[in-house]
């Protein structure tokens, strides 16, 4: 009985401790909202009802009348840069920077945040120096990130290559493929320059970045035969078949012209034709096609692609059947025929182009870098209607 009786005597103390509880959280929460500013209560309440222009002015109000306001201002800073006021954001950001009280934390997002304004208005040499300073801090990653951004637009490669190999990996992503790319980038520089053993040099760093870089190899190819020296340039495009035999489309004619010059052809049409079976591409096929039609003429041409059509149908493809039936239909067929050619062209010019895995950008022709989205080697050299559309 007594140790009921205790718990009944318990109850109002508890309700009182809670209720006593409450009133200083509520006094506490009246007594923060009288410290802002009113300015700044005005603000979010333009802000709730979606009338920018009047929170802005509101909150330039605030910062005036308490420039202790960090967060206020780094919220103004964002509010102008979101419109476009780019100047009005880095000075915001900038006053930030230059306070001589402001904790570690707030002045690196202060330089981060100025950052991304200098990068908005295209002042990537300003960017550049912020984001330096940022470099062994606790916002090294995005540092890095926005730095490696900066030295792709300028194409400033080796920095960016400096850069890379400091990043961390990142699920699937390997930096490599991206450093790869980056020597290739200053190997076509010299290329175009005529700086043939330059070039060389910076494929090699290419390959030993990432042994599996077909397009080092394809350069490579490049260089020799550019130098004289197609055997060597056969060899290395050859090595694509090894890397990645999809990407043999992109040097199938350069390959048969150099077999052509060393007297070769039949070996080259054959290697093609080899890699055609295993890896079907309309592009390779394009090449095979031509030299089939040239010296085996017509009909080991049309009997060539019919094959091929009955193991990767495709419209492409089918026009370049028609193409092959030309030569031997009778002359008063012709007409029929060139309409059907007609009809089937108008749909291929639609889905003839090459499209980034990463984010579908479509493109009549082939990029090593995604114009839309940056990414490196995000275009399989295939067709759009390879990879969508079956007859």
């Amino acid at each position: 009985m007594d140790f009921e009786l205790w718990w009944l005597l318990s109850w109002p103390l508890f309700f009182g401790a809670g209720w006593l509880a409450a009133r200083i959280d509520i006094r506490h929460l009246v007594n923060e909202s009288r410290a802002l500013p009113r300015s700044t209560l005005s603000g979010l309440n333009f802000l709730l009802n979606e009338q920018p222009d009047k929170a802005i002015d509101s909150f330039l109000e605030a910062v005036q009348l308490d420039p202790q306001t960090v967060e206020l201002h780094f919220a103004l800073g964002n509010l102008f840069r979101k419109r476009g006021e780019l100047d009005r954001a880095i000075r915001i950001h900038q006053s930030l920077v230059d306070r001589e009280v402001i904790s570690e934390e707030h002045r690196e997002q202060a330089l981060q945040e100025l950052g991304e304004d200098y990068l908005k208005a295209g002042l990537l040499d300003r960017a550049e120096a912020v984001y330096l300073q940022l470099r062994s801090t606790s916002r090294n990653e995005v540092a890095n990130d926005s730095l490696l951004q900066i030295y792709q637009q300028e194409k400033n490669w080796q920095r960016a290559i400096d850069i890379a190999r400091d990043m961390p990996r990142r699920g699937s992503h390997r930096w490599e493929v991206d450093i790869a790319n980056f020597y290739c980038e200053i190997a076509a520089t010299a290329m175009a320059r005529s700086d043939f053993e330059a070039a060389r040099v910076q494929l090699r760093l290419a390959l030993e970045s990432n042994r599996k870089c077909v397009r080092a190899n394809l350069l490579l190819g490049e260089v020799l035969s550019a130098q004289g020296d197609d055997v060597s340039a056969v060899e290395a495009w050859q090595e694509i078949a090894h890397q990645d035999p999809m990407y043999l489309s992109l040097i199938a004619e350069r390959l048969m012209d150099a077999h052509r010059r060393l007297g070769h052809e039949e070996k080259g049409a054959q290697f093609l034709k080899t890699h055609l079976g295993q890896t079907p591409s309309l592009d390779l096929l394009e090449t095979v096609f031509k030299w089939e039609i040239e010296r085996k003429g017509v009909d080991a041409a049309y009997t060539l692609v019919r094959d091929e059509i009955k193991r990767n149908p495709t419209l492409l493809g089918l026009e370049k059947l028609l193409e092959a039936a030309e030569h031997t239909i009778a002359p008063e067929r012709k007409g029929d025929l060139d309409m059907v050619k007609s009809l089937i062209h108008s749909h291929t010019r639609r889905v003839a182009r090459y499209c980034c895995k990463d984010c579908g950008f479509k493109a009549r022709q082939f990029y090593w870098r995604c114009p839309a989205c940056g990414g490196w080697e995000t275009y399989p050299p295939k067709r759009t209607e390879e990879f969508d559309l079956a007859i």
